[in-house]
């Protein structure tokens, strides 16, 4: 293999890249535009959900469970209604997501039974929102539960019995569990196999619609030295796109990078080689830039 055949065609397809508008938007301004709007734009996190209270009691106790929906930062209290009917309007006018009710016998049941109930009225327009809405509820009311148990049992009453077995979760990597620590690392993948997928299934076929092709053909390159200097700068764009993606994600969204570069470098590595064979292979087997696009 010639390596100054090979530095040829190289410079010949990044002079190419770079003086055709099209294929430099796909190679500068994509990997930006996709990082901000899917990084912004898709979110799995469900937090602040607007809560609108009844309390009917007013009471010590029951303004202490509202108290663990204030504090939680899943909920965010909108409004205090007095009524079903203005709970029913504010659910229904979209001022909020969830409507929690607490009884006039809340304290009552408590002290006597050990035991009562608080009502969840969901907005179940977006199924997805309301059972999350209703589950945070449940881990609210059950940790103000574990307290009022603890308080309840007290001289003369029986103590509740230990639970045998518990189940303590720890996430190890993104231990907030958030959505964009989880779909950022995927857009860098995804852009490099956008990037370089598409720019690489140009190659040949422009070669072919432009009429210079049989050029290619008369000169002394071989087919190998051919594919080497072809994909020698997609290979450089596609570290370059990379690089500037993790940037990005670790300097402007804020996800944390553990890890060794050494292995990030050649994970990338690996994958942009296949990546670039894929383009590669479509642009020698479809002759329309269209076509292979």
């Amino acid at each position: 293999m010639n390596t100054n055949r090979v530095l040829a065609i190289a410079r010949k397809e990044f002079l190419q890249v770079w003086r055709d508008p099209r294929s430099l938007a796909i190679a500068l301004l994509m990997p930006l535009m996709q990082m901000f709007l899917l990084g912004y734009g898709v979110s799995l996190d469900v937090k602040n959900i607007p809560l609108c209270v009844y309390d009917q009691e007013g009471s010590q106790h029951s303004e202490a469970l509202l108290q663990g929906f204030r504090a939680s930062r899943y909920f965010r209290v909108v409004r205090a209604v007095h009524d079903y009917p203005a709970l029913r309007r504010a659910i229904d006018g979209g001022e909020c997501r969830l409507g929690i009710v607490v009884s006039e016998r809340f304290s009552r049941e408590l002290s006597s039974l050990g035991r009562t109930s608080v009502q969840a009225i969901a907005d179940a327009t977006d199924s997805n929102t309301a059972a999350l809405a209703v589950s945070y509820a449940q881990a609210v009311v059950n940790a103000y539960s574990s307290g009022a148990e603890i308080a309840w049992a007290g001289p003369g009453r029986p103590s509740a019995a230990p639970q045998p077995l518990a189940v303590a979760s720890r996430v190890w990597f993104n231990e907030e569990l958030e959505s964009r620590n989880f779909v950022i690392p995927g857009l860098v993948a995804m852009i490099m196999a956008l990037v370089g997928a598409l720019l690489t299934s140009l190659t040949l076929s422009r070669e072919w619609e432009r009429g210079t092709m049989e050029l290619l053909v008369s000169t002394p390159v071989t087919g190998a030295e051919l594919m080497v200097g072809k994909l020698a700068p997609y290979f450089v764009i596609g570290l370059a796109d990379a690089a500037f993606c993790v940037v990005l994600a670790v300097g402007w969204f804020d996800v944390p990078f553990r890890g060794q570069l050494v292995t990030l470098l050649a994970t990338t590595l690996l994958f942009l080689m296949v990546v670039l064979g894929i383009g590669y292979a479509i642009s020698a087997s479809i002759r329309s830039q269209v076509g292979a696009s």
